[in-house]
């Protein structure tokens, strides 16, 4: 049986039942931006919270000393083993891997482990609209945020790109608009996914799945496995929506026992949005019907026209017309750090990437352009096979400077491909780019890795791309 319509919210059992979170002994591990929305909610809980942080940042005393004055006791460093000896629930940031030793010695003990993600579903009344895949996530989920908006319906949107789960949890001691959310739309990633139990969102979209995360996941099977856990509590009365063209995700949709809606640039689908020439056309609920040519969309590369179909099939299953779905995507800005046009420059072009952080997303950059390219990549290597970028680099690019971390594995992959540089600093990097280049090309920051090993995480870099840019004389 497929669902037809928006399922009623039903409240999801937590993991063990919890009547009332009075005294309940509950940790959490690591005090990033989840961490905090965690620690906030179970406070107003009522629940007894310990936080531990292994590594602090620069305004750790200050937020400890704020949770201290809420009643929470702070362990850092070589002190959290003891802020997890006592304890009924542990709830880790996306950040602490489940097979940290001492995650595992907790679950060892018969506690329940969860995450942010987990945590917040417990308590969220509106439907979830969750988006996971390698690539595009962040992109896709605003692009459903801005739909749904448009369409006059009142839509959270957050998870891994930004604002936590357990922010739009309503709670009576703090009244906020999320008590009117209509619907929660939620980048959600791999590291997440994996610590879920009865998260189950109304649609599970499933992008792309390709290498990534390597230094994090031991195989790439295993990754594959976490991200497939999305559509894991999903029933008939909840869609699985997929991107047909990729056969990884095909195969791993075979899992769900929802409702199937797919999206596709290369064919008809039975259910869903497809590119059939230059229009983009729909198949939903027994009707066919055109949406918008193509070439009126906004977006740069077939990843991202892929990205707004996967948004189109979320507004029609939410019921958005097409008029508001249009006007939406038409007048959407494009997003900071993904193709994000910085500045021209003596007739050079030069594009922030600094979200293109593996070497999948690298390859859709580049073939979002025809224009001539100098390419600056490198960073943290994150088991990425940087080879893969060889063929395309020597069809479109100039020349390639590399910076990071991954420099010689870098220079090992495209060797006698192409000229490579090689750059001290992002400062470094950007100067010899732009004296390769020449009026009519483009400088595309693509790092097609992770950001950690010069930076606090991509969007630090773009920023600093962006003010080294802006700072060329």
């Amino acid at each position: 049986m497929e669902p037809c319509g928006v399922m009623e919210a039903v409240k999801v059992t937590p993991v063990f039942p919890i009547t009332s979170w009075q005294g309940k002994r509950v940790t959490v591990f690591g005090l990033g931006r989840s961490g905090r929305a965690a620690a906030d909610l179970l406070l107003d809980l009522g629940a007894l919270v310990t936080i531990v942080e292994e590594q602090p940042s620069q305004d750790f005393e200050s937020t400890s000393k704020s949770y201290g004055l809420r009643g929470a006791q702070v362990f850092r460093g070589d002190q959290v083993a003891e802020g997890l000896r006592d304890l009924d629930l542990l709830v880790v940031s996306p950040g602490v891997s489940k097979d940290h030793l001492l995650v595992q010695e907790i679950g060892q003990r018969g506690i329940p482990i969860i995450g942010e993600i987990e945590l917040a579903g417990w308590f969220l009344q509106a439907p979830i609209i969750a988006v996971t895949g390698t690539n595009g996530k962040s992109t896709t989920v605003r692009l459903i945020g801005s739909i749904l908006q448009q369409s006059g319906k009142r839509a959270f949107v957050g998870g891994n790109l930004g604002i936590p789960l357990c922010e739009a949890v309503p709670r009576p001691a703090h009244p906020s608009p999320a008590t009117d959310y209509e619907y929660i739309v939620a980048e959600v990633s791999s590291f997440q996914l994996e610590t879920i139990h009865r998260f189950k969102p109304w649609i599970a979209a499933l992008l792309n799945v390709t290498p990534d995360h390597l230094d994090r996941h031991p195989t790439q099977e295993e990754y594959r496995a976490a991200k497939q856990r999305i559509f894991e509590n999903q029933t008939s009365q909840d869609w699985a929506l997929i991107n047909v063209d990729d056969p990884v995700v095909r195969t791993m949709a075979l899992s769900a026992r929802s409702g199937l809606c797919e999206f596709s640039l290369i064919q008809k689908v039975k259910q869903g949005v497809y590119l059939e020439g230059a229009d983009i056309r729909a198949r939903m609920h027994g009707k066919e019907f055109s949406i918008v040519r193509r070439d009126a969309l906004p977006m740069r590369g077939d990843h991202n026209v892929a990205n707004a179909m996967a948004a189109m099939s979320v507004g029609l299953l939410c019921g958005c017309s097409v008029e508001d779905m249009v006007l939406a995507l038409q007048s959407t800005p494009t997003f900071e750090h993904a193709l994000e046009v910085v500045r021209e420059w003596q007739g050079i072009t030069f594009v922030n990437d600094s979200k293109g952080t593996n070497v999948d997303a690298t390859l859709k950059a580049l073939h979002s352009f025809e224009e001539p390219l100098v390419l600056i990549l490198g960073g943290k290597d994150k088991g990425g096979d940087f080879s893969q970028l060889a063929d395309t680099i020597k069809r479109q690019v100039k020349g390639v400077v590399v910076i990071g971390e991954a420099t010689q594995k870098i220079i090992q992959a495209l060797d006698q491909i192409k000229p490579v540089a090689l750059a001290a600093s992002l400062e470094d990097a950007v100067s010899q780019a732009a004296a390769f280049a020449s009026k009519g090309d483009v400088v595309l920051f693509s790092p097609a890795c992770a950001s950690f090993d010069m930076f606090r995480n991509y969007h630090h870099r773009g920023l600093e791309f962006k003010r080294v840019v802006g700072e060329l004389q």
